[in-house]
C-alpha cells in the first residue's frame, strides 16, 4: 500500500496515524462481510473469532464473569477476552472490539449505544439496620446515620446523592468519614455494616435477595443510571459484538 501501518519497538507494536485511518476505514467493511455471512447462513455458528471486551473491574467481577460460560456455550466458535480497565481508553490501539460502562459518556469519536437504565438503590447491611434502625424518609439519613461515598473519577468529587419518587426529586447533600473510589470497595464496606450506600441495582439485587443487604427507602428508588456500550465503527456493528451486547442487555434487564 506504500504506507507504514505499525510502529514497532522491542517491547510494543502500535498503529501509526496512517494505520489507524486504514483500520477505521476497513473495520466497517469487514463487519459488513461478517453480517452478510450470518444473514446468508441464518445461523449463530457464523459468530466466530476473538472478541475483546473492555469493562471496569466491578462490572467484570460481579456481572459478567459469573455468566460468561453460558455465552460461550451459545457461540462455540467464539473466543472472548475480558480486559479490565478504569477507563475506556483507545479501543483501536488496544485492539478492543467493544467497551461497556455505567454513567453518562464523555464526548468522543466513539459510537455510543444505550443498553439499559438501572435503578440506584439505597442499602445497608442487616447488622447496621439492627443498630441504627430503618429511616422512614431520606431526610432521616442526616440524623445519626453514616453514609458511604464514592468518588466520581471524572470530577474527583463524591457522587451526589438524590432520591426520586415519581416526579419528586430530593437532592441530598451528605458528608462522610469514609470514601472510596471504586464500586467493589463500596459494596464491601456496605456489607461489613460500616454504613449506608447508594448502589446500582445490578450489583445489589442478588445481595438483597440473599438478605445480605437491606433495601432502604424503597419508595424513593426511581433514580436511574445508564449503561452504555462503546465501539469504534460508526457504520456497522460486527455480528460478534452484536450478539454480545444482546447478551449484556439480558443480564441487566
Amino acid at each position: 500500500m506504500g504506507i507504514r501501518i505499525f510502529n514497532r519497538t522491542a517491547r510494543a507494536i502500535s498503529l501509526t496515524d496512517e494505520g489507524r485511518r486504514f483500520y477505521e476505514t476497513v473495520a466497517p467493511l469487514l463487519a459488513g462481510i461478517e453480517d452478510a455471512a450470518v444473514s446468508a447462513g441464518n445461523s449463530k455458528a457464523f459468530v466466530r473469532g476473538r472478541l475483546r471486551v473492555n469493562v471496569d473491574g466491578t462490572f467484570g467481577h460481579y456481572v459478567l464473569a459469573p455468566r460468561l460460560g453460558a455465552f460461550l456455550d451459545r457461540h462455540p466458535e467464539l473466543a472472548v477476552e475480558i480486559v479490565v480497565r478504569d477507563t475506556v481508553g483507545d479501543l483501536v490501539a488496544e485492539g478492543v472490539d467493544v467497551a461497556v460502562r455505567f454513567g453518562v459518556p464523555e464526548p468522543s469519536s466513539l459510537t455510543k449505544i444505550l443498553l439499559r437504565e438501572t435503578r440506584v438503590l439505597t442499602c445497608a447491611a442487616p447488622t447496621y439496620v439492627a443498630t441504627h434502625g430503618l429511616p422512614e424518609h431520606p431526610d432521616a439519613l442526616a440524623k445519626g446515620h453514616q453514609c458511604l461515598l464514592i468518588r466520581d473519577p471524572a470530577t474527583g468529587r463524591p457522587f451526589q446523592w438524590e432520591f426520586q419518587r415519581g416526579e419528586e426529586v430530593i437532592p441530598f447533600a451528605t458528608s462522610s468519614r469514609l470514601m472510596v473510589n471504586d464500586t467493589g470497595s463500596l459494596l464491601g464496606t456496605c456489607l461489613s455494616g460500616a454504613g449506608v450506600a447508594q448502589l446500582l441495582e445490578i450489583y445489589a439485587r442478588d445481595l438483597i435477595a440473599q438478605e445480605r443487604l437491606v433495601h432502604l427507602l424503597p419508595d424513593w428508588a426511581d433514580e436511574t443510571f445508564p449503561l452504555y456500550a462503546f465501539h469504534h465503527s460508526s457504520n456497522l456493528i460486527s455480528a460478534k459484538v452484536r450478539v454480545f451486547l444482546e447478551y449484556v442487555r439480558d443480564l441487566v434487564s
